[in-house]
């Protein structure tokens, strides 16, 4: 077994509008016909992961940020939020009035208004990543499977995000919820744009120790790639981390060292420099 691979998917992988950069493509079959395994390790969940990503010819994922863990086509790993805590969930951010979807590896189910209330926040969050048609951005473009009307009383959920109305409504939901992972997202600290929930002490790091476990193989061998905050414990753990050019300023701190951005070919150069492909 030669080296194993992980890449985050946005930001990454592909870029914020969505799209895949052929030298991308070219640099993960590459590293696979040399021997190397690729897995994806991003917070999506597999309803998530279209059949663009898998046909670039992937060895696995791990989704929800580590709450599920795939190897070609076998379930290493799928640590649930309980039904019983998914209630007090819908509940809880019924009451506060916030809208929120359900992140499943069967759909994405958002609550009733949230198509509505959730627009200005993803073209908000399109603004930040320096994009000019942010404002052009609906819920429906970023969100294309969203599913409305469905049960949200789940047993399949691996996290769920919800719209924040002010910071307050993340210090809030973290006290109610000490037996989940809470986290934000779409901004650092106060002037993040969403909350999210998740199982208790998962995160990528953690997800990828127990993929390697089953692979029989060692921590050396890793190489991860990442882009934002929630990547960081995936860098810390495998043996070289590289974040991306258009990676924020914690990551590119921590990086054993930073490759160019998703739409100049990050990837690609990053591997070659790896020696994992020759150029």
């Amino acid at each position: 077994m030669g080296k194993i691979i992980f890449l985050d998917v946005d930001g990454t992988l592909v870029d914020y509008e969505n799209r895949l950069p052929e030298s991308a493509v070219k640099a993960v079959r590459r590293a696979r016909e040399n021997g190397h395994r690729v897995y994806i390790c991003t917070g999506r969940s597999k309803a998530e992961v279209y059949s663009e990503l898998w046909d670039i010819g992937l060895d696995g994922m791990i989704g929800g940020n580590g709450s599920y863990v795939e190897d070609r086509g076998h379930v290493v790993m799928h640590q649930l939020i309980t039904l019983d805590q998914c209630r007090r969930i819908v509940d809880w951010l019924h009451e506060r009035k916030l809208e929120f979807y359900l992140e499943s590896n069967n759909g994405l189910f958002a609550s009733e208004e949230f198509a509505v209330k959730a627009e200005p926040a993803v073209k908000e969050y399109r603004r930040r990543k320096g994009k000019e048609d942010a404002d052009k951005a609906t819920v429906a473009t970023v969100f294309p499977e969203m599913i409305y009307g469905g049960e949200l009383y789940r047993d399949d959920l691996n996290k769920v995000s919800y719209l924040l109305g002010s910071y307050q409504d993340f210090l809030d939901t973290k006290e109610q919820f000490p037996d989940l992972e809470n986290g934000t997202w779409g901004g650092a600290g106060e002037i993040a744009l969403f909350g999210d929930l998740g199982v208790k002490g998962i995160t990528k790091g953690n997800a990828i120790s127990h993929l390697l476990e089953y692979l029989g193989a060692k921590r050396e061998d890793t190489i991860a790639f990442g882009d934002a905050k929630v990547d960081i414990p995936m860098l810390e753990y495998c043996q070289v981390g590289v974040a991306m050019g258009n990676g924020g300023p914690e990551i590119k701190a921590m990086a054993d060292f930073v490759t160019e951005a998703v739409e100049e070919d990050g990837l690609y150069h990053a591997f070659v420099r790896l020696g994992l492909i020759q150029g």
